[in-house]
């Protein structure tokens, strides 16, 4: 489980540009056979742009989170995230969006560092009472993965927003 929070300014630039800057903690929530039972640390970072009456919505996430440290099981990590963004959003909440979540283990041999996907899907944002809900479907094929590493993801997100 990772926790990000962001300093920002309160509006975006007069080009619709938002941005923000701050730390990442991972925590050691893993199962008994999967994860690492380490915390980790790092930066993180994201731009995007929501220009007014434009249906387009990109940008990009970046954090890479080191291990704090290296006793328990899993061992140390340096893990890389990249997360560019495109949306393309219709009347009535239903969006297209593509945002590959791009990952490189720094700890592992060159050839087996690298995870990029390609793909995308769809969402739509209902409404629990006055509370918005982001739902979305996404299937990515890993152009590049380790020799172990899965072929393909696919992502399901239910997301509760909480606006001003």
């Amino acid at each position: 489980m990772q926790f990000s929070a962001f300093l920002s300014p309160s509006a975006p630039t007069a080009a619709g540009v938002i941005w923000g800057a701050g730390g990442v903690v991972q925590m050691p929530t893993d199962t008994n056979a999967l994860g690492n039972k380490n915390w980790g640390l790092g930066p993180t970072a994201v731009v995007l742009r929501l220009q007014k009456g434009s249906p387009w919505v990109y940008g990009v996430l970046v954090n890479n989170i080191w291990s704090l440290t290296s006793d328990k099981r899993g061992g140390s990590y340096s893990n890389l995230l990249v997360q560019p963004f495109l949306n393309y959003n219709f009347q009535g909440g239903t969006y297209l969006t593509m945002s590959p979540v791009i990952t490189a283990n720094w700890k592992a041999d060159a050839d087996e560092r690298w995870t990029v996907p390609l793909g995308g899907g769809i969402g739509h944002i209902f409404h629990l009472g006055k509370l918005p809900l982001n739902t979305q479907i996404g299937a990515y094929y890993n152009v590049v993965h380790p020799d172990d590493g899965a072929s393909w993801q696919l992502r399901l997100q239910a997301q509760l927003m909480f606006p001003k």
